[in-house]
């Protein structure tokens, strides 16, 4: 017995068959702990993963928050953003003066030859916010659907005059103050332009 194990270890054939076995087990060690790791991904996916059938919640729960992730969601899908550019900081400011101004603001009205003057008033950050928005809307609505916006700053917040053909009479006085600030779709594009770090008004 002593003299074939000793011809087990000597001999080149067993010898390659041990190497062959040792080769074998050292390669499932990797292979059992991929299937291990594997396992805890399907397991962790699975618990995140809402039961078929189950309605997702779609709401992100606060207005301001929507807007800044559908910017972002937009920014990230793409490719030619330019983070160094990006300034989420600079949309959150605009959307707590449209918050502000919507919310906040006081607003009186007087026919005047031609159209409408809006006087917004409001203290510290509120008149502050009416400010920068009837400039803002001024500016980019002026002459558009041939209106004419005249903006004026005001010791307390700032006056909007507004300017219209007589068919569009009823629709000003219809629309008011808060009205004609959302007229347009200019505050989306806007939006995405504040975040990417560009002037929206040039």
């Amino acid at each position: 017995m002593a003299s074939m194990s000793h011809h087990r270890r000597e001999c080149p054939m067993f010898r390659a068959l041990d190497l062959a076995a040792f080769a074998l087990a050292a390669s499932l060690v990797p292979t059992a702990a991929s299937a291990q790791q594997s396992t805890h991904t399907m397991h962790h996916q699975m618990m995140h993963r809402p039961p078929k059938g189950q309605t997702v919640p779609t709401q992100p729960g606060q207005e301001a928050f929507a807007a800044i992730q559908e910017i972002v969601a937009m920014l990230e899908a793409d490719p030619r953003t330019d983070w160094s550019k990006v300034d989420i900081d600079a949309l959150r400011s605009h959307l707590v003066d449209m918050n502000a101004v919507m919310m906040g603001a006081t607003v009186t009205e007087q026919p005047i030859d031609g159209g409408m003057k809006f006087t917004a008033t409001g203290s510290g950050p509120t008149r502050d916010s009416i400010r920068r928005m009837v400039n803002a809307h001024a500016a980019a609505m002026n002459g558009v659907g041939n209106w004419r916006y005249v903006a004026a700053e005001t010791d307390d917040g700032a006056t909007l005059s507004v300017l219209t053909p007589e068919a569009d009479r009823a629709k000003l006085h219809g629309l008011g103050f808060f009205g004609i600030l959302t007229v347009g779709m200019h505050h989306q594009q806007h939006h995405l332009m504040i975040a990417r770090g560009e002037s929206p008004h040039g």
